[in-house]
């Protein structure tokens, strides 16, 4: 091949390179716009309840719609505090979903790992009809855990808004399936040097759990955060009252209370937002594996 087709070729590969990058350049460009206008259309109502809470309560819903109203009240967000007891309802709340996202987690692990690793009669089936009571919604579940719950003595305790909502089947399904993707012989390898069951499931399969786990972490401390059914029914005295129930007494006799209940509202999304900033990079991870493999 001559200098001469050389430097041709090169001449006629450079113009494709450019046209090249600048097809990827704007596919890029249409990516981030099209993500902009999705996270804008997504985050929209927050930044909408944001700007009502430091309305006057009388501009809340005036003819004309605006961000700003005629003055910026900050004191919202003070009166909502004070109105009601809501640092406790916020304290609640958050002790709640601590809770109850640790042993959701714990009874998911325990619960996907018989199922995935120990073989039993009826495994299978057992497993199956677990899953079914997903189909089953809160509504129908309330009577007869209220009726377990005041026979137990547990009615008006944190022990009765924790307990019966974290033994759901969705855990175990997740877990389970992400059991199923590690190789068994990770697991007989520790059991051949002498590790106990326990052992093995705690230092050889949940580290490369870390990504469901938070995953289901989240998703049970943001369910237990914004339960408004069951604890309606099975809390009575205001010192044990959630978040949901505390934003339901900015409700009166003589109406509601849009700028403060706006003010609350955003209060009560600071938890949610501070638990998956921090998890953010095990959120996405976990999400990105997906947990619906197997094998």
């Amino acid at each position: 091949m001559t200098s001469e087709t050389l430097s041709s070729e090169t001449l006629t590969r450079k113009p494709r390179l450019r046209r090249a990058q600048k097809v990827t350049a704007a596919k890029t460009w249409l990516n981030t716009l099209v993500m902009a206008v999705v996270a804008l259309v997504f985050t929209f109502p927050f930044i909408w309840m944001f700007f009502s809470a430091l309305k006057p309560e009388s501009e809340v819903f005036s003819a004309k719609p605006s961000f700003i109203g005629s003055e910026v009240k900050w004191s919202n967000f003070a009166d909502a505090w004070t109105l009601v007891p809501f640092g406790r309802f916020i304290f609640n709340g958050f002790f709640v979903a601590i809770m109850g996202a640790l042993l959701s987690v714990i009874v998911a692990v325990l619960s996907a790992y018989a199922f995935s690793r120990l073989r039993f009669k009826y495994r299978d089936r057992l497993f199956l009809l677990y899953v079914l009571t997903l189909v089953l919604p809160q509504e129908v579940l309330v009577v007869p855990l209220f009726i377990m719950m005041n026979q137990l003595g547990l009615v008006d305790t944190y022990a009765a808004l924790i307990i019966p909502f974290a033994f759901t089947a969705f855990g175990t399904f997740l877990l389970r399936q992400f059991f199923l993707t590690i190789p068994i012989e990770f697991e007989e390898a520790a059991l051949i040097d002498g590790a106990s069951r326990f052992r093995t499931l705690w230092s050889v399969l949940l580290p490369q759990l870390t990504a469901p786990l938070s995953v289901l972490g989240v998703f049970s401390f943001v369910g237990y955060y914004n339960s408004y059914l069951w604890p309606l029914i099975i809390i009575n005295s205001q010192e044990l009252a959630t978040v949901p129930l505390g934003l339901s007494m900015f409700t009166g006799e003589h109406g509601t209370q849009w700028s403060l209940m706006m003010a609350a509202s955003t209060l009560a999304i600071i938890p949610s937002l501070i638990i998956v900033a921090v998890l953010q990079r095990q959120l996405i991870k976990g999400v990105a594996l997906g947990g619906f493999g197997g094998r």
